[in-house]
């Protein structure tokens, strides 16, 4: 189920609640936990629901501009029937804390075991201790990329980072890819330790800003949330790529460490 990035962040701030697709038949189920950008979502109901039956509360509460607005989009299609979706945010992504966790030496085998039965089981042949590496020695590159420096189609290698991602050992960042911690101590036991650049402190930049936003702000020097708190909004908005959308999700990413703008006084 695609939600756009400024809906995620609206249900992360219970700010919205409802979602409305035309499908054929249900395509999630009550009590599913979704992932994305923003951590966890749940899918709270499910269900069909006439066009005509629309009132400005289902509006409000998904975040349309109007009633009109919501039943404009679900009128551009016609086959299939209008689902009410509730959504309610569920917390973090349980990814991230096992990002964090250094194994320990048992877990470390288990790991193994693990990265070994998707080599054997992939039609390339081995690929996990490859990317990990890749990975590795190319934080914050591309995904297409590094998927043509290993002569390997985008998507097929994206969805074979996902699995190493699903195991805690990479983490998506606005740009590309880094190891995690688990990730460096299962590579560092594999090929033994390598010197690595400090990883960088603060909050990463929001992955919802975009590609362009998050190059722009890169050239600058500006990595973390916290390094853009020293601009101000006015300064950010004349780098080429850092439009109104961008700054407005940076302003949220801000505030919700207890920060903003430079110049600006957060409440």
């Amino acid at each position: 189920m695609m939600i756009r990035p400024a809906e995620l962040e609206a249900i992360r701030d219970g700010e919205i609640d409802l979602a409305f697709r035309r499908w054929d038949r249900p395509r999630v189920k009550v009590g599913t936990r979704l992932r994305t950008a923003v951590g966890l979502l749940e899918v709270t109901s499910v269900e069909p629901v006439p066009l005509s039956a629309l009132r400005a509360d289902d509006a409000r509460r998904c975040g349309a501009a109007s009633l009109a607005a919501l039943k404009n989009a679900l009128s551009v299609r016609t086959d299939g029937r209008v689902f009410r979706v509730g959504l309610s945010y569920a917390g973090p992504d349980p990814r991230e804390r096992l990002r964090e966790t250094v194994p320990a030496p048992d877990e470390l085998a288990d790991i193994i075991t693990g990265l070994d039965r998707l080599d054997a089981a992939s039609p390339i042949g081995a690929w996990t201790r490859a990317t990990l590496r890749l990975i590795d020695t190319n934080p914050e590159v591309r995904a297409p990329e590094l998927a043509l420096e290993v002569g390997r189609p985008t998507p097929e290698f994206k969805r074979d980072v996902r699995k190493l991602k699903e195991r805690g050992l990479t983490e998506s960042l606005a740009i590309g890819y880094r190891l995690s911690p688990r990730g460096e101590a299962v590579l560092d036991h594999e090929d033994g330790p390598r010197e690595r650049a400090p990883r960088r402190t603060g909050t990463p930049l929001p992955r919802t800003i975009g590609a362009p936003a998050t190059r722009a702000l890169r050239a600058a020097d500006l990595h973390t949330v916290e390094a853009v708190s020293t601009w101000t909004r006015r300064d950010l908005a004349a780098l080429h790529g850092v439009g109104p959308i961008a700054l407005d999700r940076l302003a949220a990413a801000l505030a919700a460490i207890g920060l903003d703008y430079a110049g600006e006084q957060h409440d």
